[in-house]
Parts: structure tokens; sequence; C-alpha cells
């Protein structure tokens, strides 16, 4: 599962395994970053090319995006949009399925709090994944927290549970969150 958390600027990007027990590995992490004066053209070149070169080197089985939605910075949304484009077409372009997820949405999969704030998030990631340390910057543990969001909820759509049966309490908050947004 590949997460992106899009952005002219930094661009995170996260690579997981995930079993049908939900329990996660780390693959990649890295962060895709143009500078600010570079022409807007060939930032999303670059974006586009380091999300082809991840795509083609780990044959991610889905992508998972975070769902553009209305801030008041205009250019950041922009920014946003843009690179999220750049990372749709990759992924169709090799028909991969993609997944949009809100911030709210990511957080309440993660830490079982759709309000967490960002160190709560990259603290969550930093134990699903048994790492050392949480994943900086913050762009490239959003992007994890993506493809762990996606993992799971792929796998709940389906009817998938953990092998014990039971959801972790993020899991369930997130289903319930789910629950509440289709009704």
């Amino acid at each position: 599962m590949l997460g992106i958390d899009p952005g002219l600027t930094r661009c995170g990007v996260g690579i997981v395994d995930v079993e049908p027990s939900r329990h996660a590995t780390l693959v990649h992490v890295s962060v895709i970053r143009t500078p600010p004066d570079m022409p807007l053209e060939q930032r999303l070149l670059a974006i586009g090319n380091g999300i082809a070169e991840l795509l083609d080197e780990y044959s991610p089985q889905a992508v998972a995006l975070e769902r553009v939605f209305a801030q008041h910075n205009v250019r950041t949304v922009m920014g946003t949009a843009q690179a999220s484009g750049v990372a749709l077409y990759a992924a169709a372009a090799r028909g991969l399925a993609v997944g949009l997820h809100t911030p709210s949405e990511v957080k309440a999969a993660v830490t079982g709090y759709g309000s967490a704030d960002k160190k709560q998030v990259a603290t969550m990631v930093q134990r699903v994944l048994r790492l050392d340390a949480p994943p900086t910057p913050a762009d490239a543990s959003d992007a994890l927290a993506l493809a762990l969001c996606h993992a799971w909820r792929s796998g709940m759509s389906s009817g998938g549970s953990s092998a014990q049966g039971k959801l972790t309490p993020a899991q369930e908050a997130w289903r319930a969150a789910e629950k509440a947004a289709r009704s």
C-alpha cells in the first residue's frame, strides 16, 4: 500500500505491507521535495517522476491519497490539488485503485480520534510500525498514516478482521466513523 500526502514543496510517500491480521510493516518512507522557485511544471514533473519510481520499484497493490479539501489559503489548496492530480495519473496509468481519505478519517483510523494532532498521528504510526522514532517530517508520517488507513479500510470493506477476531481501538473508532458518515 502506497500512501501519498500531496504537496508541491514536500510530498510525503510511504509504503507499508499489511497482513490480513492488520499487522503492518514499513517498506519505504521518504519525502519528494521541490524548491518553491522551480517552475510549476518542473515541480510537478519531479513529483510525478518520484511517485512513478516508487510505483515501479515496489509495485504496491493500491494507492491512498489525502482528499483535497478547501482551506483559507487557495494557493496551498491549488498546489495540493496539482500534486494530487499527478499522483492520481501515475496510479491510473498502472491500473491501480486509489482511495481518497480526509485528514479526519485518517486520524480516526490511526489514533481512534478524528481531531488528533500531527504529533499523536506520528506517535501512533511509530507504534503500529514498531519504529524507534516517529517518522519525520510530518509529511512522511502522514503518508504512512494514509497507507495504514486505506489498508485497514480495505480489509474491513471485505469483511476482514484481525486474526483474533477483534479490532484495535483505532479500527473500532474508524468503523464507527464510517458507519456515521454513511447514515
